[in-house]
Order: structure tokens, then sequence, then C-alpha cells
């Protein structure tokens, strides 16, 4: 048994939803971020996803964008990213991770070679953004050669095919997207079919569904789990705690640390 479904299991026994935060490694440097990561587990995270730098996102709204910008600006490299992932996992044996990131990133590395180093690492699952399932297959099958649990997003738009591909495929967590378009703290409108999603993904044995975009405040996270997700991921509004503390590091965590004990409060 993973680490996700070993959390997923642990939860369920104790009737709680998951709460899972996302920050862009390396995001504003190497040091606070490692800072602001062991912070975000520190206070209640229950597994963390967290992206590779990029300069050119295709999911990502402006908060996250400027993230990835912030760390590329601090000289953060694919390697310095597995670097600091090394750091994380070897401080937190136990939380399950899983990576966000764009299929360039992959290549640069080969699909061996960046599967292999996440296996060795001890990185849980990887949701490549910008791959859809059709052309999923080699992806899936170097992952789970190297025991790394490939993540689908199941877009407001599927249809029951899709969500039946998805569901079948999709292993540690289901991503379900709240609504299209990018990112974005602000935008918190949600899909009208959501409920309608869960429940076919459910009917084809997905992986627990955790919902995602425009998750920023707890009652959002109570929707979440109302709706019969397995919890929530949130983006822009953690990542919008580093951008407007950036002069004032002990003001970041004593933010982080607030927001994420709120928002994990609204799973029990």
């Amino acid at each position: 048994m993973g680490r996700f479904e070993q959390k997923f299991a642990q939860l369920s026994a104790q009737s709680q939803g998951a709460f899972v935060p996302f920050v862009t490694l390396c995001d504003p440097d190497f040091d606070r971020s490692f800072e602001i990561i062991c912070t975000l587990v520190d206070n209640g995270a229950d597994a963390l996803e967290l992206g590779f730098p990029f300069s050119d996102p295709l999911l990502d709204g402006p908060v996250i964008q400027a993230a990835n910008n912030r760390a590329l600006n601090a000289g953060c490299s694919t390697e310095e990213s597995f670097r600091l992932l090394e750091k994380v996992r070897s401080k937190y044996p136990n939380i399950p991770i899983s990576l966000l990131l764009c299929a360039n990133l992959i290549y640069a590395q080969t699909l061996d070679g960046f599967y292999h180093r996440c296996a060795q690492i001890g990185v849980d699952a990887v949701l490549v953004a910008d791959i859809p399932l059709l052309a999923a297959q080699p992806y899936i099958q170097t992952a789970k050669k190297h025991g790394v649990q490939p993540v689908f997003i199941c877009p407001p738009n599927a249809d029951e095919q899709t969500v039946q591909g998805i569901a079948e495929h999709t292993e540690g967590y289901t991503y379900l997207v709240s609504r299209a378009g990018v990112t974005s703290a602000e935008n918190q409108s949600h899909a009208a079919n959501l409920d309608n999603l869960v429940e076919q993904l459910k009917k084809h044995g997905s992986a627990p569904i955790l919902q995602g975009f425009g998750i920023a405040r707890p009652e959002q996270v109570k929707e979440a789990l109302a709706l019969g997700a397995a919890g929530a991921i949130s983006g822009s509004a953690t990542v919008k705690i580093i951008e407007r503390n950036l002069d004032n590091h002990a003001q970041c965590l004593t933010e982080l640390a607030e927001f994420v004990r709120n928002m994990k409060a609204a799973t029990l």
C-alpha cells in the first residue's frame, strides 16, 4: 500500500477529509522554500502537491506563474528541485508527495531518467499537466515501471468515456478541477456538474478525489467534502501568502501555519 492509500485509509477511519496545499519548489528560494514546506506539514497538511518551476506553465494563473518566476530567478534548476525534494522526504518519510509539472521538464530528463529519480527520492505520484489521457500511455507505463503513481485531471467538461478512462488510469488520487480556466484564488466559481462527475468517477472505481482550483476558504473545503470528494487542494491561496510576505519570512510562516490549520480544521 502506497503513502496516498495509507493516508486516505487513515483519514477515512477517523472520518476526516484531506487538506493538500500546493507550492512551487524553491519559491522564493531553496532555503525559504524548505521552511515553507516544513510549516505546511507541521501544521496539518495531509499530503503535499509540489510544482517544478517552469517558464511557460499552461494551467497556472498569475499567482503561480509569479511563483515559478521567483524560483527561476533564484537560480532553481530541475536538479535543485530534486535536491529540495530529497531534503523534504528525508525529514518527512511518511507524507504523501505528488509532483505537478509540464511534460517538457520530464522530456529534458528522459522519461526513464525522470521517473527513476522520483522513485529514488520517494515521490509517490506525478501529475503531468499538459498530457491528455489519450497521449499518456508512455508516461503511465514508465511511472508504473518505477513504482510512481500516475495522476490525472478530471475536467468539468469530461464526458462519460473520459471519466471512465481517468478513473481506470489515475492512481493515488484523482484531481477534480472545480471549473475551466487557470488556477486562481480569486475565481472561486464551481462548475454545476461536479456532483455528477464525482458520482461517475466513483462508479468507475476511481482513486480518492481531491478537488482543486479556487479553493481558498475553509467553507470551500467543506463543500468539496459534501460533494463526495475525499479532500481539497489549495494552490493559489497558499502561494499568495508567500507572495505578500516576500520581505517578511517570519510573518509568511506564521500566516501559512494559520491558513493550513484553518483549512485542515474544515476536514474534521
